[in-house]
């Protein structure tokens, strides 16, 4: 199994090139949003009351609260804010919620492949399931959406040995699993190199909000605090700044007032800001390796 320092190469920041976004921007922020699909009574959950007997209605209709209302006053929210969403989607839910991606498409959001079911993670998988079902999320997207998912973001942030390897023989160009850095990092593969675009690890409702018991208000002055400390950084070189919201849990009326205090905070600085989705940082740094190797991304085979 591959060491995180066989992945990448140590690099301080310190020492790294001055360079900037499109617009002369140094800061990006992009914002996903996990809309997810459960399989009732099946794998794993994620519960906002624990210990609830079998059948768990009441953590079930939680999660279904989401893709009912929250995922659609997140969106609109968002719009208020001209800000494109990046919507983290479980494919299953093109059959069990499709006039939610209806709005989703609306929304101009990017779609990213993250599995068929958040039931489910990779963990299990052997390399060839795991190569199968990979290509299956990207075949069902691209039937839907036109075109496959540039990127991938696992259920339950599990990977196995093969996963960044598979990504890119599965045909994604980024992953949004990592927290390395403030910058893009291309990782090493034995396919076509992988660009790990900075993933919220702690300004994630998920993790923070269910999983340490975060409030609504503090989640969003984190939000706030890492804007203004990153943005002063990126004075000496432009940076990458995400924020991950599920719809069952920012959806909620009161988690959802205190989120868009800090989206209007942080819209509030967009002359000095890129607001933008992970396919467009993608194709910056794409379009920068291809410059500097005078080979296409695409064609490079470790």
């Amino acid at each position: 199994m591959p060491r995180p320092d066989e992945r990448y190469d140590y690099s301080p920041i310190l020492d790294r090139p001055s360079a900037s976004w499109p617009g002369g921007k140094k800061l990006a922020v992009y914002v996903a949003m996990g809309v997810e699909h459960y399989t009732f009574g099946e794998g794993q959950t994620e519960d906002l009351l624990e210990g609830v007997s079998a059948p768990d209605l009441v953590n079930a209709s939680w999660r279904d609260y989401g893709n009912r209302v929250g995922a659609f006053r997140l969106l609109r929210r968002m719009e208020t804010f001209d800000i494109a969403p990046t919507v983290l989607l479980n494919t299953a839910l093109y059959d069990s919620a499709p006039q939610l991606l209806e709005a989703v498409r609306r929304s101009g959001a990017e779609v990213v492949g993250h599995g068929v079911s958040n039931s489910h993670s990779l963990g299990s998988f052997s390399e060839p399931e795991e190569l199968l079902y990979l290509k299956e999320v990207a075949a069902r997207i691209h039937d839907e959406e036109g075109a496959a998912p540039l990127g991938w973001s696992s259920p339950w942030l599990t990977q196995t040995s093969n996963t960044l390897d598979l990504l890119g023989e599965s045909g994604y160009r980024y992953v949004l699993d990592l927290r390395l850095d403030d910058q893009p990092v291309w990782l090493n593969t034995r396919s076509a190199p992988l660009l790990a675009i900075p993933y919220a690890l702690e300004l994630n409702d998920s993790t923070s909000i269910i999983g340490r018991n975060v409030g609504a208000r503090e989640f969003a002055d984190m939000i706030i605090d890492e804007f203004e400390e990153l943005l002063l950084a990126a004075g000496e070189q432009r940076l990458v700044m995400s924020i991950v919201i599920h719809s069952f849990i920012s959806g909620a009326p009161f988690r959802l007032r205190q989120l868009a205090r800090a989206l209007e905070h942080l819209a509030g600085r967009g002359d000095q800001v890129w607001f933008t989705q992970p396919r467009e940082i993608y194709r910056v740094m794409a379009d920068e390796r291809s410059a500097a190797t005078g080979m296409d991304v695409t064609d490079e085979v470790r």
